[in-house]
């Protein structure tokens, strides 16, 4: 019987149940070895009567047929029929004569997925894999035999469509765009993205293009030579080059420079970077995925990100959805991150249903990122191991207004303290070169070196 849905984490699960049907007995048969896995039934059908018979025994979970079946009764009419009967099920069409028009039928009468043949076995898998994942009442849904990070998960509309999107994205050789929200988990889809893609053996790397000054950043981004600035002592290979073949993560694109955007752009003409003081230019394959917490069509309407870049980015463009307009994923979010926060915390905790309630209502402003660190203070906080209505509201309190008659700007650090920490800061960043770190603050060593004994950073 399929998976029950319920958003109880303790809930005993049925074995999950695949139906195979194709008209070709050797084809079933080669189905059936490549999708069988231990914990998993799978059962054959060579025509669609007996593919009825079978789910009339026992319904399944998912449905892999082909759309051809040499029987009154195509995959359409079974498809159709299916979702009649049993809509839980979810149907996968195979079709050896893939048109534009069968698909989009397929689509419109509820099929999960469409699969081309001849296709490949471990794109049917990824996709099988999916169609389960809609079932598990488990937070997690399958990559390619790793699960995906905390933080993406929900069975809600919104974000079943974010997994689609996933999916087609991911056997494209195209630029995605993500946007959303901060907290949404963009990186999340961006990781997902790689590891169901082709190219998942080879490397990810991401960086945060607004955590870093433009100078730095064209050096992490492009790599540089030996002597060309400052500190630098030996050839140092950019993240485009160390991605070729995988795929870079290019973290809040909006806040680069009008420069940047320049540079950026000609890497994705030209599929070429050259190093910070270097004169050859060196091929990169990597695949390009950005995201930001802005619409980039209001920064291009407002001149701030440059048009030509964007429409390079954006060939794919997936948008997250806050957790406030998915807030019936909130319960198995919370479960996840409870169960994450008590194995860390060594510790037992459970949340009443009050408490959950109370999770449930918080329109949540800081979205995934916020709730898993709740879950987390409730963990550590809970003296009784249950969390209860009154830990939850206690948490998500407003912090006090300032008392009458205080200054409006007491508690703001002076001149000379946001000094001492946007040092600390820089040197932190440089991993304490102060050559470099000089050179980003725009004085010479000398004042560094006094600015950083004033502050008490004169240490190693």
């Amino acid at each position: 019987m399929p998976l029950r849905r319920n958003a109880a984490p303790d809930i005993e699960l049925a074995v999950p149940s695949l139906l195979i049907l194709d008209d070709d007995d050797d084809t079933c048969k080669l189905l059936s070895d490549a999708l069988t896995q231990p914990g998993r039934d799978v059962r054959l059908a060579l025509g669609p009567d007996e593919a009825f018979a079978a789910l009339r025994q026992r319904p399944c979970d998912v449905l892999l047929t082909d759309f051809d079946l040499r029987s009154t009764q195509n995959g359409l009419d079974v498809l159709r029929a299916v979702k009649v009967e049993w809509p839980e099920t979810q149907v996968i069409l195979m079709s050896g004569y893939s048109t534009l028009e069968s698909a989009v039928a397929g689509v419109r009468a509820g099929a999960f997925d469409y699969l081309a043949k001849p296709f490949d076995i471990r794109e049917a898998r990824s996709c099988v894999d999916r169609a389960f994942a809609t079932h598990q009442p488990v937070e997690t849904l399958p990559l390619g035999g790793a699960a995906l990070p905390a933080g993406l998960v929900g069975r809600t509309r919104e974000m079943l469509d974010v997994y689609k999107q996933i999916a087609l994205a991911a056997d494209a050789a195209t630029a995605v765009l993500v946007i959303g929200e901060s907290g949404t988990g963009k990186e999340l889809v961006a990781r997902a993205i790689h590891e169901y893609g082709r190219g998942n053996a080879r490397p990810f790397v991401g960086v945060n293009c607004g955590a870093l000054a433009e100078t730095l950043l064209e050096s992490e981004l492009f790599g540089h030579v030996r002597g060309s600035f400052t500190g630098a002592v030996a050839d140092k290979k950019g993240l485009f080059e160390q991605a070729s073949g995988g795929t870079i993560f290019l973290d809040e694109i909006s806040e680069t420079s009008p420069a940047m955007q320049v540079k950026l752009l000609r890497v994705l003409q030209e599929n070429e970077v050259r190093p910070v003081g270097g004169n050859r230019v060196i091929q990169t394959s990597a695949r390009v995925l950005s995201a930001s917490n802005r619409d980039l069509t209001e920064e291009v309407a407002e001149k701030r990100f440059r048009q030509d870049l964007y429409y390079r980015l954006s060939t794919f463009v997936i948008r997250l959805p806050p957790l406030r307009s998915r807030r019936d994923d909130i319960p198995m979010l919370a479960a996840q991150f409870l169960r994450s926060a008590c194995v860390s915390a060594q510790r037992e905790a459970q949340i009443t249903p009050g408490a959950m309630e109370a999770l449930a209502a918080y329109p949540w402003p800081g979205n995934v990122r916020e709730l898993e660190n709740v879950v987390e203070r409730l963990v550590l906080t809970s003296r009784s191991g249950r969390i209860e209505q009154s830990d939850v509201d206690a948490s998500l309190a407003p912090a006090d207004p300032p008392r009458r008659g205080t200054p409006a700007f007491s508690d703001l650090p002076s001149l000379d303290e946001l000094e001492g920490r946007y040092l600390a800061h820089v040197l932190s960043v440089t991993g304490g070169h102060r050559t470099r770190a000089a050179e980003i603050m725009k004085v010479d060593r000398k004042t560094l070196t006094r600015m950083a004994a004033r502050h008490g950073l004169d240490g190693d």
